[in-house]
């Protein structure tokens, strides 16, 4: 087990379960989760020795992602979230000054990164922007309507995306890393969800001012396809596996326990046991198979952007988001009204409001409906992971 594990699994057994309940009963940030995942220096794992960090791989991210879905679903999300705002500045810095020792503050000071990648007025669309950079003497500043931030008023600093330029088309975008001290927050939304509560996603209106340097030096087209789509996938099913495998852990357990109170017969739904643990196994294959494509292509712009990598990736994000709802749904019906109870040992209400987040993030739909627009230009299925 490697020590990043093995730090977050105890976060997640030892604080993060405590306050689950109450985060998501108070739609609160789960502060002390988050202060014991700094407190052991989990935040900034991605960060390269050459910039200061440890040099975690993207495995280790993903099993922690795990560790802390089978504990608290929003803890997850956040670090989740986190990672993948590190991973595109790690993946795409270069040898820029301004990156490089914002890296190394990451590492040192464990920030906590938010994105700003939605916005009012383009129906969903995080690859259009309507705001913009306005540039004067090596500084920019903007102003955009975004009616998602995740943790945002909690963050240290924000990955903000807008046009190139006020003359750019809105597909032409760039992201910048923003320090809390050059982001002015005017909260725009509430936040009051059927799951996921403890995100905090509420909309605010951003007033953005730093420096040029501070833009990632790559088009955002690119951070996307290479790094922010596939992580993203590839770290919210992880997390999503993590409730699920919860969700069966309880129902298995409340069988075992029936089993002893009932002269060794099994409950009615106790035979669902064995089908949705075929459906978590699959779901846990599914995810490993496409971690290791992903590792397999870090380095090479051309495998990253290929077709049959997005599509593979999208995939992996539709599967996960179905599987976690029926996986844990089958996981009620195994616990009947005691999973539906809200005050039991077995309850999986939660587990279930949760995971109906996974369809809606990047609604489902609108990725079918690029992966049916992808698919037709693949030669071949078998170019998939392939």
């Amino acid at each position: 087990m490697s020590p990043w594990l093995a730090a977050a699994r105890a976060v997640g057994a030892e604080i993060a379960a405590r306050h689950a309940d109450d985060v998501d009963v108070r739609a609160r940030f789960p502060g002390e989760a988050l202060a014991a995942l700094k407190d052991r220096k989990l935040l900034g794992i991605l960060v390269p020795e050459s910039a200061g960090g440890p040099g975690a791989g993207i495995a280790d991210v993903v099993s922690v992602c795990h560790e802390l879905g089978q504990h608290c679903a929003s803890t997850a999300m956040i670090y989740a979230m986190h990672q993948i705002q590190t991973a595109c500045i790690v993946q795409h810095a270069g040898q820029d000054p301004w990156l490089r020792t914002f890296l190394k503050r990451l590492a040192e000071d464990q920030l906590l990164l938010a994105s700003a990648t939605s916005e009012a007025g383009v129906g969903g669309d995080v690859r259009s922007s309507i705001c913009a950079l306005t540039e004067r003497r090596g500084r920019f500043s903007l102003v955009k309507q975004a009616p998602v931030i995740s943790y945002g008023e909690e963050s240290d600093a924000i990955l903000v995306t807008a046009r190139r330029t006020p003359q750019s088309p809105a597909s032409d975008q760039v992201i910048v890393v923003v320090p809390r001290a050059g982001v002015e927050f005017q909260p725009q939304e509430t936040w009051n969800t059927l799951g996921m509560r403890g995100t905090c996603s509420k909309g605010h209106r951003l007033t953005v001012e730093g420096e040029m340097a501070q833009v990632i030096p790559v088009p955002y087209a690119d951070v996307s396809s290479q790094t922010m789509l596939p992580v993203s996938h590839l770290v919210w099913s992880a997390l999503w596996l993590g409730i699920a495998s919860d969700a069966l852990g309880r129902a298995r357990a409340f069988v075992r326990a029936e089993v002893k109170t009932s002269s060794g017969e099994s409950p009615p739904g106790g035979g669902r046991l064995a089908g949705a643990a075929i459906e978590l196994q699959t779901m846990k294959s599914n995810l490993i198979t496409c971690l290791r494509a992903y590792e397999a292509a870090i380095g090479s712009a051309d495998r990253l952007s290929a077709i049959s990598f997005a599509v593979a990736m999208n995939n992996l994000k539709l599967a996960s988001s179905q599987s976690v709802v029926k996986i844990v749904g089958e996981a009620m019906l195994i616990c009947g009204l005691a999973g539906y109870r809200i005050d039991s040992r077995f309850s999986v209400g939660r587990h279930l409001r949760d995971a109906h987040s996974a369809a809606v993030m990047v609604n489902n739909d609108r990725i079918i409906a690029n992966n049916a627009t992808l698919a037709l230009a693949l030669r071949d299925d078998r170019e998939l992971l392939a």
